[in-house]
């Protein structure tokens, strides 16, 4: 398997996964065109796509997807609650996914859902197995939880969130009321709660370790490498940190 960040931060994220003959997106939130662009970026056909998945209904994670589903005839998969917000528009096909429900395949992608806690109706993240190896991809959650890290063990590479910095979140921009939200257990996941998951998880097969949908006013990547130094040191060798604005190289799994 491989995976490219077409973009993640607020301001939009869509991630591509390839098996080498299932392809699936994970969220879409950039417009149509913008998607585009940015797959040709990648070398990437969006009209060979099997799937979109949908991990909750915040604009940043969705704002195209109705769009891009349409145009190249996808699939869309999200959760009953991203599906009754209304914000996905009409859709080709769509299928209902429970984070509760076994695993089920995309091609020969085995698909597990994990549920997340997060300011969103049913949110959801996934871990993806394929050719022997798994991949796991887990942004949006304000908190982490025991299931979420048995979901995450003996993983081959991850897609981790590293929001923000708590004194930068404190000292920022946000009014009181955003702070709070976001720092809170339904928000997202501050440096130091990044490197706890990453401290409590079975990381031996862990090849690629990458660090996404970083806070453009509370966060950078000078203090998550810090904190990766500082707590995580045998895994400074193999990560690589997302941009908003630039699409990723492929990361493969050997």
């Amino acid at each position: 398997m491989r995976l490219c960040a077409l973009g993640s931060g607020s301001r939009g994220n869509a991630t591509l996964i390839d098996s080498g003959s299932s392809r699936i997106l994970i969220d879409c939130g950039f417009a149509a065109r913008e998607l585009a662009e940015r797959a040709e970026h990648a070398g990437f056909d969006l009209a060979t796509l099997d799937a979109i998945l949908v991990t909750h209904e915040h604009g940043d994670h969705i704002r195209g997807v109705g769009a891009v589903a349409r145009k190249y005839n996808v699939p869309v998969y999200c959760s009953h609650g991203s599906q009754r917000s209304g914000k996905l528009g009409n859709l080709p096909a769509f299928h209902c996914i429970n984070p509760h429900q076994a695993s089920y395949n995309i091609g020969d992608i085995q698909v597990e859902i994990v549920a997340v806690p997060h300011d969103a109706a049913e949110p959801c993240q996934f871990v993806f197995s394929a050719n022997g190896k798994r991949l796991g991809i887990l942004t949006d959650l304000g908190c982490i939880t025991p299931n979420i890290i048995k979901a995450y063990e003996q993983l081959d590479m991850l897609l981790l969130e590293a929001n923000h910095d708590t004194q930068m979140l404190h000292d920022g921009p946000y009014p009181p009321a955003l702070q709070a939200r976001v720092g809170g257990d339904y928000g997202h996941l501050n440096n130091q709660q990044s490197m706890s998951l990453l401290e409590n998880i079975n990381s031996a097969n862990l090849q690629k370790l990458i660090l996404g949908h970083l806070s453009e006013k509370n966060n950078h990547p000078d203090k998550v490498i810090q904190a990766l130094h500082e707590r995580c040191e045998h895994l400074t060798d193999r990560y690589q940190i997302l941009q908003q604005d630039y699409v990723s190289d492929w990361f493969a799994i050997d």
